[in-house]
């Protein structure tokens, strides 16, 4: 394919990755609006969070497996189809019940446009001309991260819009990807006998499920110690043996496990799922530091993380475009493991008293770190793979990050709420207030709501924030620190000059012919 007709191509394949990435920022403003309107519980509201992410993470590698044995359009289309009825029933909806069922359509639908649209540049862009294109998915990431929850802010205060065009405003954009991709996306389609592994795709999903409802839950709605913990954690333990025998004697397995032997798939899902904890599970709290221990608005904390994006932004794009030139890679891998450390680290320094301008200097080296690190990855996994498995290894690094950024996700929280707890009580104590008083600052279950604090206690509340929020970035940091372990040890591999679908065509000539009779 030539640049215009890729970047065609790439027009429907980013519309699609922005519908997936608005869904999971979109809610993050509107949710107590919408639990409150559904008269739902916390409960209600965990799990309408909780819906999409597990079915995204855990239907991700069996996308990457039809990826590699269906038409890749029609399967982009289908999911995108998927995530338009998920997001009507959403705005639609007049029950929680309701609600949580259509996240998880949303969800499984955006698994496949999360393992799928990675597939599908590899198998038309050449992994030699692949970064600069990454860099335009870099963007898209970047853009609909910020603005996520932004437009969900503004549509909840719109007296005539609402909380439903949440959901609503996503759905023209997935229209366009469908059309776009239907129009612009030329891809063969390989007609081959194929018998999808059922049960192992069962187990791998019931186990993967039992486990991220168990980090998800605990130190929530049950203790980390107790017979909830023991019995999902058994249950997935077991479900994924049980898959991991299936998968080893199937033909046609969700994951192959013979592609762990290369070295270089093996080390980048190391990485991916240590990025996945430090990356998200440091910085999906930083919105809750600005809006409490900064006092700042929740428009305004979305604007306060652009130095971030913008780092990685630039980052991404810049390395992607000197990668497709020089066809060097590791470098930027191993500087952006580097950068990331370097940028949890100095993050784990902040408090209630740190200035915005450190903060942003703070935040856009974290950003560039990032952009230099986690869709390289991806480049570096896809050229030492056979075409046949690109598919499968794709989905692979992405179902191992979104599992490290949910298990960060979960783990952090419940630590950041021990250590509010701690820092709440000692303050409390100092102060000469009784320590009763916590449970109405939001010492306890809830959220505080900050402006309603007295003064002597908003101090107290907004200190106790920035210390923990510190805490985290310093329980991430060795996390980084072991991906840059992880990266220095790959083989750097020169950059293949075919597209995907060419070195297909390539291995199927060199395939010795099947035995006839």
């Amino acid at each position: 394919m030539s640049n215009r007709q890729i970047i065609q191509a790439m027009s429907g394949l980013m519309a699609g990755m922005f519908v997936a990435i608005l869904a999971g920022t979109v809610v993050s403003n509107a949710l107590p609006t919408i639990i409150a309107d559904l008269g739902a519980s916390q409960s209600a509201y965990t799990w309408v969070v909780t819906a999409e992410l597990l079915a995204m993470t855990a239907t991700v590698p069996l996308w990457g497996k039809l990826s590699d044995l269906y038409n890749k359009k029609l399967l982009l289309q289908l999911s995108l189809s998927m995530f338009v009825v998920g997001s009507l029933l959403a705005g639609f909806s007049h029950g929680v019940g309701l609600l949580i069922f259509s996240r998880v359509v949303q969800g499984t639908g955006a698994g496949g446009l999360t393992a799928l649209a990675q597939v599908v540049m590899a198998a038309v862009i050449p992994p030699r001309r692949l970064g600069k294109y990454a860099g335009m998915f870099g963007a898209v990431f970047a853009v609909g991260t910020v603005a996520g929850p932004l437009v969900g802010g503004v549509l909840v205060d719109t007296s005539w819009l609402g909380w439903r065009w949440c959901f609503f405003i996503g759905v023209p954009f997935a229209l366009l990807a469908i059309v776009l991709l239907q129009r612009t996306l030329r891809l063969p389609t390989v007609r081959r006998e194929v018998h999808i592994d059922f049960l192992g795709a069962f187990l791998i999903v019931a186990g993967v499920c039992a486990l991220l409802i168990w980090v998800s839950l605990a130190g929530n709605q049950f203790d980390w110690a107790s017979w909830q913990t023991a019995a999902l954690t058994v249950a997935g333990v077991l479900l994924l043996a049980a898959a991991v025998v299936v998968e080893s004697r199937t033909p046609e397995p969700v994951i192959p496990l013979d592609i762990f032997r290369n070295r270089t798939v093996t080390l980048t899902t190391v990485a991916s799922l240590l990025v996945g904890v430090a990356m998200f599970g440091g910085t999906v709290f930083l919105s809750q530091y600005f809006q409490i221990s900064l006092g700042k608005s929740p428009t305004v904390a979305g604007l306060m993380s652009l130095p971030m994006i913008l780092g990685l932004l630039v980052s991404s794009t810049v390395a992607g475009q000197v990668i497709s030139r020089t066809g060097k890679w590791k470098v930027y891998l191993v500087a952006g493991a580097v950068v990331m450390t370097a940028g949890l680290a100095l993050l784990s320094t902040i408090d209630a008293d740190t200035s915005f301008g450190l903060l942003s200097v703070y935040m856009a080296v974290l950003g560039i770190g990032v952009g230099m690190l986690m869709q390289n990855l991806v480049l570096a996994a896809q050229n030492d793979v056979p075409a046949a498995e690109l598919g499968a290894a794709t989905s692979v690094l992405s179902f191992f990050r979104s599992m490290g950024g949910t298990i960060g996700t979960s783990v952090l929280g419940a630590v950041l709420a021990s250590r509010v707890t701690t820092e709440m009580t000692k303050g409390l104590k100092a102060a000469g207030i009784p320590t009763s008083t916590q449970a109405g600052s939001g010492g306890g279950s809830g959220v505080p709501d900050i402006k309603s604090l007295p003064a002597p206690i908003r101090t107290i509340v907004e200190h106790a924030y920035g210390v923990a929020t510190a805490d985290l970035f310093l329980i991430a940091t060795p996390f980084a620190l072991l991906a840059l372990v992880a990266v220095v040890f790959i083989k750097e591999k020169p950059l293949k000059t075919t597209s995907g679908m060419e070195r297909l065509a390539e291995e199927a000539d060199a395939a010795p012919p099947a035995p006839v009779g």
